[in-house]
Order: C-alpha cells, then structure tokens, then sequence
C-alpha cells in the first residue's frame, strides 16, 4: 500500500491526499514534521534530504516534491482524466501546477505566516504589505483566467492543475485582511468544494 510520510495540516501534503481521494487510491500515512516525528532525524533524510514533507513510498519507489509525487500517481494510478497525455493539454495542466508553486506559492508566503499563522518572525509591517499586493496581483491573473475558461485552471474541466491551485484559493479566503472582490475565483472555491477530496483536505477549515 502507498504510504504518505507527513502532517496532514502541511499544504504540500494535502496535495497528495486530496490526489488519492481523486483516485480511489488507499494510503497509510505517518505523521511527520513540526509538531510529530522531526524530518531532520536520519531515517527521514535517509528518504528525502532536504527534510521535507511529503515522502511517498510506493513500495520499492521513494518519492519527494509535492507536485512531483501527484504527477507520478496520476500517472501511474489514473486513467488519464487529471493529467492528460496530449502534449498540449498537459502542458497547459503543468503550467498552472508550475504557476501555483513558483509565483503564487512566493506572494502569499510572508502574509500568511503574519495573519493566518500569527508567526513572530513575519511581522515586519511592510513585507506584510508587500506580500498581501503582490498576492492580490496574483489573484487577479487567476480571477481572469477563470473568467475566460468559465471552469477550471487549466481549461473548462477540472485536472490536476486544480489541486495546487484549488489549497492556494483556499489560503487566500482563510487568511484574514482586505481583499477585493474576484467573483469568478469566489464561484471556482464553491464549484471544488462540491468534490470530496477538497471537503475532506481542502476547504476543511484548515489553513
């Protein structure tokens, strides 16, 4: 059986459960990080370096980076439906995978460790206010895309592009200050959380 090595509240984590959800897919997990097992003890770093979560073991096979390890399941357990194999419908799938990790996953970064996790090493006022303008720019990219697909990140249907993005859109409406109104990402956060995956480790009143 797949086993998931990390804390289900670490963002990067859900990714993956809410994956095996999408699947069908049975897990174990252990609970690894702050809080649980430290990932800097060397059984851990025997499997990841960088002690980080998530790990996955698929028996013989290791596996770290969150969006690393849900292309692989996909891959491997799906039929094709979330990631798909066309070159071109895949790229624009990854793209916005890629988008989520690199600049939107940078922008929030700082303002959600001030307001949501009340961190005492992130209070600087303006990085506050710095990473709170550079995530509503950001937002605003994927309020026009979503406006333009009328569905989802990658296109109309909903694809594995959805998962990274869909934690993202979650951590912007927990995170307590100003924003404006992006109606079309507002419709997209109710429209996901008619699925299971993202009730049960998304929209599930964890930040």
């Amino acid at each position: 059986m797949l086993k998931i090595l990390g804390k289900a509240s670490s963002i990067n984590v859900r990714k993956v459960l809410w994956t095996c959800v999408e699947l069908g897919l049975p897990f174990e997990r252990e609970d690894w990080g702050s809080g649980f097992q430290p990932t800097d003890a060397p059984a851990f770093l025997a499997l990841n370096p960088n002690a980080m979560v998530p790990v996955i073991q698929d028996g013989d096979f290791t596996l770290w980076e969150s969006n690393s390890i849900i292309r692989y399941l996909a891959n491997q357990y799906g039929d094709g439906a979330l990631y798909p194999a066309e070159a071109r419908l895949r790229a624009r799938v990854d793209q916005w995978m890629d988008w989520q990790a690199t600049d939107l996953n940078r922008s929030w970064s700082y303002a959600f460790m001030a307001l949501a996790r009340q961190s005492p090493a992130h209070q600087d006022p303006a990085a506050i206010q710095a990473s709170q303008q550079a995530w509503t720019q950001f937002m605003g990219i994927l309020e026009q895309r979503l406006q333009a697909t009328g569905g989802h990140v990658a296109g109309a249907g909903y694809s594995l592009a959805d998962i990274p993005v869909g934690l993202s859109v979650n951590r912007w409406f927990e995170t307590p200050f100003a924003k404006p109104a992006l109606p079309a990402v507002a419709a997209y956060y109710d429209r996901l959380a008619l699925r299971e995956g993202y009730r049960r480790h998304g929209r599930n009143g964890v930040a």
